[in-house]
């Protein structure tokens, strides 16, 4: 309960904020707001302030500001000349853009204030990250395993950088994204050099070009109601090995679970300094295809507590704030480009699960970091040029600039009603992923 409650605050804080956006700009460019809500449908409760009715609603999965003249006269009655002049739809073309770009506006700007701060109260940081970038795992068939990588190569420079951290290599990978790239690499034989080719997706840093770091197969979390969990593994196991197969690193254990098929299998744990050998009947989550059997663990990831000055975490917010951008704007380009599977795609189901998984931690930092990333999603989501969000409208305004007068209204309602269609297709797509994601875990 703890973690829908949280996640539900977490995801009204986003709205709250991009709502405030509309609100502050209306009321700067002098229009009046009649209806300020966080949430839809039946009232919880309400208060009026002025000459704003402000509401909290039962459905708390968005909001909205209500201006008069917003989508026409809705009553049907005459406006004043009073009201004309205060109503949205009488306001000069940029006003009204100014307006409507104001909540993504603010969703975006939020990361900028919530990281700096983040980082300058201090969290805990994979530790990997500030140490020498030594690669534990090469996915197959991704460009670092055609370029000849290998588990326990140390990147040493990038296009003639210095990598002395995994830290510094992801910077420096990101710095030539878009071209080739040549890394030196220190190997047990000796300084090896090896070329990334340009389209390499060296944008997404060291894991989008298929090198993941050193893991120890140790275990840090276990998932309830799977094969793990019910044959008694515990928390800090380390598995040392499956089926008579020793597993070095966590990275051997997908592979040797998959090989089972589903066969019962023994893993032999470590755990303070005895042991123990468990029998574990694989699961298969997923669907036929695309499904694969899984134990339901995940591994322990080393950390560290890193805290920043006030300079230094101003500019490690405000970067981590430009790559959060980034990678979303790749992602969806990647989406649309159908390089990504739309099942990555979640709803409002998956965004409460992940704010309530860090609200429950009572972690500020992490709770600061999580609001950032939903923030930036939001942010973007709403720009999308679709009618219904905010970047339909702003295109709608760009296309009346351009024409000197505005889409006939006929016009205007096609264009709503496909957004509309286009939206409740997303909306039920996120849904099922979501539904997916919690029966099957896939």
């Amino acid at each position: 309960m703890l973690k829908i409650v949280g996640g539900i605050l977490m995801l009204g804080v986003l709205v709250f904020v991009h709502e405030l956006g509309h609100f502050l700009i209306a009321k700067w460019c002098r229009v009046k707001v009649l209806k300020f809500s966080l949430g839809f449908g039946p009232r919880l409760f309400s208060r009026t302030w002025g000459e704003t009715e402000y509401q909290v609603c039962i459905i708390p999965l968005g909001g909205y500001v209500q201006m008069l003249g917003e989508g026409g006269n809705e009553e049907g009655q005459p406006l004043t000349e009073e009201d004309k002049q205060r109503s949205f739809a009488e306001k000069p073309v940029l006003q009204r853009l100014a307006i409507v770009a104001a909540g993504p506006a603010m969703n975006l700007l939020l990361p900028f204030t919530l990281l700096p701060l983040a980082f300058f109260i201090g969290m805990d940081q994979p530790a990997f990250l500030d140490r020498p970038a030594c690669v534990g795992y090469v996915v197959s068939e991704s460009p670092a395993a055609r370029a000849g990588f290998e588990v326990g190569d140390c990147i040493k420079s990038i296009s003639g950088h210095p990598a002395d951290t995994w830290t510094e290599a992801e910077k420096n990978l990101l710095s030539v994204a878009g071209k080739r790239v040549s890394l030196l690499v220190e190997r047990e034989k000796g300084p090896v050099d090896l070329q990334l080719p340009a389209d390499a997706t060296a944008v997404e840093g060291l894991q989008g070009v298929g090198l993941l770091p050193r893991q120890a197969a140790v275990v840090g979390f276990l998932q309830d109601n799977m094969p793990a969990r019910k044959a008694g593994m515990q928390l800090n196991d380390r598995i040392v090995a499956i089926d008579g197969s020793s597993v070095r690193s966590w990275y051997d254990i997908p592979a040797l679970v998959e090989a089972s098929e589903g066969a019962a299998m023994t893993v032999v744990v470590e755990r303070s300094g005895s042991f123990l050998n468990l029998q574990l009947d694989p699961k298969f989550i997923g669907e036929k295809e695309s499904g694969r059997y899984m134990l339901g663990i995940g591994p322990q990831v080393e950390t560290v507590f890193k805290r920043f000055s006030l300079g230094d975490a101003f500019r490690e917010g405000v970067g981590r704030s430009v790559e959060l951008v980034d990678m979303t704007l790749l992602f969806l380009r990647k989406l649309f480009a159908g390089h990504i599977s739309a099942k990555n795609i979640g709803g409002p189901i998956m965004v409460v699960q992940m704010a309530g998984s860090v609200a429950e931690e009572v972690d500020l930092a992490k709770i600061l970091s999580m609001l950032a990333f939903l923030s930036i999603q939001l942010g973007i989501l709403n720009l999308l040029p679709v009618p219904i969000l905010d970047g339909g409208h702003l295109l709608f305004g760009a296309v009346e600039l351009v024409r000197g007068k505005p889409l006939s209204e006929q016009a205007r309602e096609i264009a709503q009603q496909v957004g509309l269609v286009f939206i409740i297709l997303l909306m039920a797509w996120a849904f099922y992923n979501d539904i997916m994601r919690l029966t099957f875990g896939g």
